[in-house]
C-alpha cells in the first residue's frame, strides 16, 4: 500500500527493505553496518544569492539534526535555472582537495561549512562555476566530506539543450560548457556516483559508475513541468533496475511566479525500482534509510553483470 501524507508524501513500500522515515517523525531509525540515513533538501531558491544560502544552511542543519549522514542540495540552488543568469552567479569552484574562499566562492565556502558543522557528507546540489583559467561557466556539483574536505567535483557531462514543440525550448550551452569526466566517491557504506540532472537520461554514464562500483547513483536535477511528470520518476526508477542500485534524485521546489518551473518530487528509489521515499512540489526535505545489503542481494538473486554479451556490445571505460 501507498502511505501518502499532505503536504508531505513519504511512499512506503516496504519498510523493512530500505526505508524508515515516515511522514511527521522527525527521524532516523538507528543506523546500522547496513543502513545509511540520506536526505534530499528540496529547496525553494530565489535570485537572491545571499539568501539562498542561508536557507540552504538552515535546511541541511535541519536534515542533519534528523539524524542524516548524507545529505543532498538541487540543481542551481544558489541561482535561478536561467541560461542569463549562469553567468550572473557564476563563482570559482575549487576541485578536490582545494579550499574556497569566501569573498570568490561563498557557495562553495557555505556547502564545505555546512558539511563539517554537520558532521556530513554534503552533496552540494550545483551552482554555475567560472574557471578562473578559461572563464568557461559549468554546472557544478561539488561533495565534501564531514571533516570538510572537498572529495569531488562533478561538471554537468550533458547540457541541458531540448525543443519540445509546445512544450519548453531550453539550451544550456548557450552559456555553459559540459564537463569530460564520471564523478564519484567514497564513503563509510560504498561508493557512491554523481551526476546532474539531463545526465540522468544517459544510461551509459550510469552504467559506467555501476561498473566502478557505486551502490548509490545522487542526481540533483530540475526537471520542468513539461519533462517532469513524464519522466523524472521513470528515468530515477530506470537507472536504479538497470544498475541494481539506490538512486536519489533532489529537485528545487516549485516557486510561483518564476520564470522556470520545477517539477519537485524529490525522491529516493530502491534498487527493485519502487520509490521509497518521495515529495510533492512544496520546500521540503526527504528522509531515506538507504538499505545497501538490499544491492548485493538483488545484484546476486538477478546476476545481469555476469550475463552481459561482451561478444555483441561493450561499455568501455575511456577513463580507465
Amino acid at each position: 500500500a501507498l502511505l501518502r501524507a499532505n503536504p508531505t508524501l513519504n511512499r512506503t513500500l516496504n519498510p523493512s527493505l530500505s526505508l524508515s522515515r515516515r511522514s511527521g517523525a522527525r527521524g532516523f531509525a538507528t543506523m546500522s553496518a547496513e543502513t545509511f540515513p540520506v536526505a534530499l533538501v528540496q529547496l525553494s531558491c530565489g535570485s537572491d544569492k545571499a539568501e539562498n544560502i542561508e536557507r540552504a544552511r538552515s535546511k541541511v542543519a535541519e536534515a542533519a539534526a534528523a539524524g542524516a549522514k548524507l545529505v543532498s542540495l538541487p540543481e542551481c540552488w544558489n541561482s535561478p535555472y536561467a541560461t542569463s543568469a549562469f553567468p550572473e552567479y557564476a563563482e570559482v569552484v575549487p576541485g578536490v582537495g582545494g579550499a574556497a574562499d569566501p569573498a570568490a566562492s561563498p557557495s562553495a565556502a557555505a556547502i564545505i561549512a555546512m558539511a563539517k558543522e554537520n558532521n556530513i557528507f554534503l552533496v552540494g546540489g550545483s551552482v554555475p562555476e567560472r574557471d578562473e583559467a578559461t572563464g568557461k561557466i559549468y554546472n557544478t556539483c561539488i561533495v565534501v566530506d564531514p571533516d570538510g574536505n572537498i572529495v569531488a567535483r562533478h561538471r554537468k557531462v550533458h547540457l541541458f539543450d531540448i525543443d519540445v514543440p509546445g512544450g519548453i525550448t531550453f539550451k544550456e550551452s548557450d552559456t555553459l560548457s559540459p564537463g569530460e569526466s564520471a564523478t564519484m566517491f567514497d564513503t563509510p557504506m560504498g561508493k557512491v556516483g554523481v551526476g546532474i540532472c539531463y545526465d540522468i537520461r544517459f544510461p551509459e554514464l550510469s552504467m559506467l559508475m555501476r561498473s566502478r562500483g557505486a551502490v548509490l547513483l545522487l542526481f540533483p536535477g530540475a526537471f520542468n513541468m513539461t519533462t517532469g511528470p513524464r519522466h523524472w520518476e521513470l528515468l530515477a526508477r530506470a537507472r536504479a533496475v538497470d544498475n541494481q542500485c539506490f538512486v536519489a534524485v533532489t529537485s528545487p521546489a516549485r516557486v510561483p511566479g518564476a520564470d522556470y518551473q520545477a517539477w519537485g518530487h524529490s525522491s529516493v528509489v530502491d534498487p527493485w525500482g519502487e520509490v521509497v521515499s518521495t515529495t510533492e512540489h512544496e520546500e521540503d526535505i526527504v528522509y531515506a534509510d538507504v538499505n545497501l545489503s538490499m544491492v548485493p542481494e538483488i545484484r546476486q538473486a538477478i546476476p545481469v553483470s555476469m550475463q552481459k554479451r561482451p561478444d555483441i556490445y561493450e561499455l568501455q571505460d575511456r577513463q580507465a
